[in-house]
């Protein structure tokens, strides 16, 4: 069941919901500290987070994301519980999907380029820090209203890479 608006999680003020996938609900919400800025809340159902397995595979993404510094990949502040509900804090890109982007514009070449340029890097970054995403599909690129940047989401389906393996082996 969908959060309402103004329900607290720790120091986030839930807004409005925002979309949903196979990893749980995401919401816009309100760092009510003093860094008072908007962040997506991604949260898991009640009955995914009874789920060893799922569970497993959100702290995944939750450690995966947050070691990745890069412009093109999704920042993640914070991984948390509250009143038993766990939740990943994180960077709102205020934008479209990919996807979404797709279905109302027709790109041209400086267009398919920059944003292949951009994606690239995002996926180069990963790799380089042994994490392979496996999952990239238009839904998990959000393109930036205010300049075009793209961002890499949803790092669920991620596969970290052994250090000592061979990150242009085929997997």
């Amino acid at each position: 069941m969908p959060l309402s608006e103004g329900v607290k999680l720790g120091r986030y003020e839930i807004r409005a919901h925002i979309g949903a996938g196979g990893m749980g609900h995401v919401y816009l919400a309100q760092d009510t500290s003093e860094l008072d800025r908007s962040v997506a809340i991604k949260l898991l159902p009640a009955e995914v987070a009874a789920d060893p397995k799922w569970m497993q595979r959100f702290i995944r993404e939750a450690r995966t994301v947050s070691g990745l510094n890069h412009p093109n990949v999704l920042t993640i502040y914070e991984f948390g519980v509250h009143d038993s509900t766990r939740f990943m804090a994180m960077e709102y890109v205020e934008g479209v999907t990919l996807r979404e982007h797709l279905s109302s514009n027709r790109l041209n070449l400086h267009e398919v380029l920059d944003i292949g340029i951009q994606i690239a890097s995002a996926l180069n970054a990963a790799h380089e820090s042994h994490v392979i995403h496996r999952d990239i599909k238009p839904e998990n690129i959000m393109l930036r209203r205010r300049d075009g940047i793209v961002k890499v989401l949803d790092f669920g389906l991620a596969k970290p890479l052994k250090q000592d393996a061979d990150p242009n082996a085929p997997l």
